[in-house]
C-alpha cells in the first residue's frame, strides 16, 4: 500500500510539474505575442498620426508635425524632410550634420537616385555623435521629384536601408494623395465657375426688366426686388468658398423665387416649402439647391398653361439631410433625360443637373448622386442625400455684411411678357414618374432675409 501511495505521489508530482511547465511556456508565448502585437499597434498608431499631416503637402508647417511621428516609427536618431530648395523640417539629434549631407541631398533631388552616407565619411568633431549612417531617399510623386527624406540612424546595414526606402514610399503615397486632393479642389472650383456660367442670361434680363416695370407702379416693391437681385448675384458669383450651409442656400432660393414670382405672378408660380429647422446648419456644396429650383421653373412650369407649384423640402433623416425639389409641370421623357444628362456639361441642358450630380459624388461619395423621378406630364422630383458630417467639408466663414443697395433711378420700360416658354407645351396625359438614379460657407443675412427665412420655416410647418 505504501508503495502504491508513493507511486501515486510521484505521478501526481510529475503531472503538476508538467502542467506548471506548460503554463510557463504558454505565458512566455503570450508575452512574446503581446510584445509583437503592442509593437504593431504602436507602428499603426504612428502611421495614422503622420498621414493627415503629410496629406497637407510638403510645407514647412505640415512637415514639422509629421517628422516626429516618422522618427518614432523607425526608432532612429533623426528624420528630415526637404523640398527641392532645401531642408524644411528636422526632428531628432545630429542636425549639425545636415550641412555635411546637403550636397548629397542636392544630388538626390536632382537625379532621383537614393544615397547613403556613413559617419566615417564625415569630418565629425562631435564627441559621442549618435550618427553612424544616413540614408537619403528621393520623394517622387507622379514622376516628379518633390524633395527627399533623410533618415539618420545609430546603426547601418541592409535592414535600415530597406526601412528607410519603405518609409520613403509611404511619404510619397501621402504626398500623392495631397496632390490628388488639391486637384479635386481645383476641379470643384472650375465646376462651380462653369455652373455660374450656366445661370440663364434670360433670367438676369427678365429680372431687371421686371424690376424696371415696378419703378413706375410700385417704387417700394422695385427697391425690395432690386435688393433681392443684388443679394442673389452677390451670393451666386462670390469668389471664394466651395461649401455653404443649407440655410444660406435656401435664402438664395428664396431670393430667386421672389424675383420669378414678381415676373410670372403669384398665381402662376406657387411655392411650397417644407423645411425642418434642425437641418438648416447642414453643410452642402455651394449652389446645389438653387439651380434645381431654376430647372423646375424654366423647364417644368414656364411652358405649362396656368403655371404650377414648386415644392422644396429639407427633412431630417438620421445621419443625413434629405433635400428634394419637385414641380408639377410638363415633366420629361426619362430616356431623353439620360441622353441630355450625358451631354449636360456641353449643352447646358437642365441647368447644372450633371454638374451638381458630379460634385455631390466627388465630395461625399458615389452613393450620393442625384435621384430623378419624372415622366411626360408627371412633373419632376429631384432628390439628394447630404451627410450631416463629412471630413473636410466646412462652410465659408461669415463675411462682414454688405452695404445696402443705393436707390438708383431706372428708366421706365414696358412691363415684361407674362411668360417666356423655354420648351414646347406638352399635351401628354399624366403618367407615373420613372425613378432614375443618375450613374454618371455662407454669405451673411440681412435682417430682412433672416425674418423671411423664419417666415419660410413657419410656413413649412403650417
Amino acid at each position: 500500500m505504501s508503495e502504491l501511495l508513493t507511486d501515486r505521489t510521484v505521478l501526481t508530482t510529475l503531472a503538476v510539474i508538467g502542467v506548471l511547465g506548460m503554463f510557463v511556456m504558454l505565458c512566455r508565448a503570450r508575452r512574446v505575442s503581446t510584445s509583437v502585437e503592442d509593437a504593431t499597434l504602436r507602428a499603426l498608431h504612428r502611421v495614422s498620426q503622420a498621414a493627415p499631416e503629410l496629406r497637407e503637402g510638403l510645407t514647412e508647417e505640415a512637415a514639422n508635425r509629421a517628422t516626429p511621428h516618422l522618427r518614432e516609427l523607425l526608432q532612429c536618431v533623426a528624420v528630415g524632410l526637404t523640398d527641392r530648395a532645401g531642408l524644411i523640417s528636422w526632428d531628432g539629434e545630429a542636425n549639425y550634420h545636415y550641412d555635411d549631407l546637403a550636397d548629397k541631398v542636392g544630388e538626390v533631388v536632382s537625379d532621383g537616385k537614393r544615397a547613403h552616407v556613413d559617419h566615417a565619411d564625415l569630418d565629425c568633431t562631435h564627441k559621442a555623435c549618435p550618427m553612424r549612417h544616413a540614408s537619403i531617399i528621393p520623394l517622387l510623386v507622379e514622376g516628379e521629384i518633390k524633395g527627399s527624406l533623410v533618415v539618420v540612424a545609430d546603426t547601418g546595414g541592409k535592414r535600415l536601408i530597406n526601412a528607410a526606402e519603405e518609409l520613403g514610399h509611404y511619404v510619397c503615397t501621402q504626398l500623392a494623395l495631397a496632390e490628388l486632393q488639391e486637384s479635386r479642389e481645383r476641379l470643384a472650383k472650375a465646376e462651380v465657375q462653369a455652373l455660374r456660367a450656366q445661370i440663364s442670361p434670360h433670367f438676369i434680363y427678365n429680372a431687371l426688366n421686371t424690376i424696371s416695370s415696378f419703378i413706375r407702379t410700385d417704387p417700394e416693391e422695385a427697391r425690395d426686388l432690386l435688393q433681392d437681385f443684388a443679394e442673389f448675384t452677390r451670393y451666386s458669383f462670390r469668389a471664394t468658398g466651395l461649401f455653404t450651409t443649407l440655410a444660406e442656400e435656401l435664402r438664395n432660393v428664396d431670393r430667386y423665387l421672389t424675383l420669378e414670382r414678381a415676373r410670372y405672378g403669384e398665381d402662376r408660380l406657387r411655392v411650397q416649402l417644407r423645411i425642418a429647422p434642425e437641418v438648416l446648419p447642414v453643410v452642402v456644396p455651394f449652389l446645389v439647391v438653387q439651380p434645381l429650383v431654376e430647372n423646375a421653373v424654366r423647364h417644368g412650369l414656364a411652358s405649362k398653361r396656368g403655371g404650377g407649384t414648386v415644392t422644396v423640402e429639407a427633412a431630417d433623416n438620421g445621419t443625413e439631410a434629405l433635400i428634394s425639389v419637385e414641380d408639377d409641370g410638363v415633366g420629361m421623357d426619362p430616356n431623353r433625360l439620360n441622353k441630355e444628362f450625358t451631354n449636360a456639361h456641353l449643352s447646358g441642358a437642365h441647368v447644372g443637373l450633371g454638374n451638381i450630380h458630379d460634385r455631390m459624388q466627388s465630395v461625399f461619395g458615389n452613393e450620393y448622386g442625384l435621384i430623378v423621378e419624372t415622366n411626360l406630364g408627371a412633373g419632376m422630383r429631384v432628390t439628394m442625400r447630404v451627410p450631416k458630417f463629412s471630413p473636410g467639408v466646412r462652410p465659408l466663414p461669415t463675411a462682414p455684411e454688405a452695404d445696402e443697395v443705393p436707390e438708383t433711378p431706372v428708366d421706365e420700360v414696358d412691363p415684361p411678357q407674362a411668360s417666356v416658354a423655354d420648351e414646347p407645351v406638352s399635351d401628354a396625359e399624366p403618367a407615373e414618374r420613372t425613378r432614375t438614379e443618375l450613374a454618371v460657407p455662407g454669405e451673411p443675412a440681412t435682417e430682412d432675409a433672416k425674418a423671411r427665412m423664419a417666415a419660410l420655416i413657419q410656413r413649412s410647418g403650417d
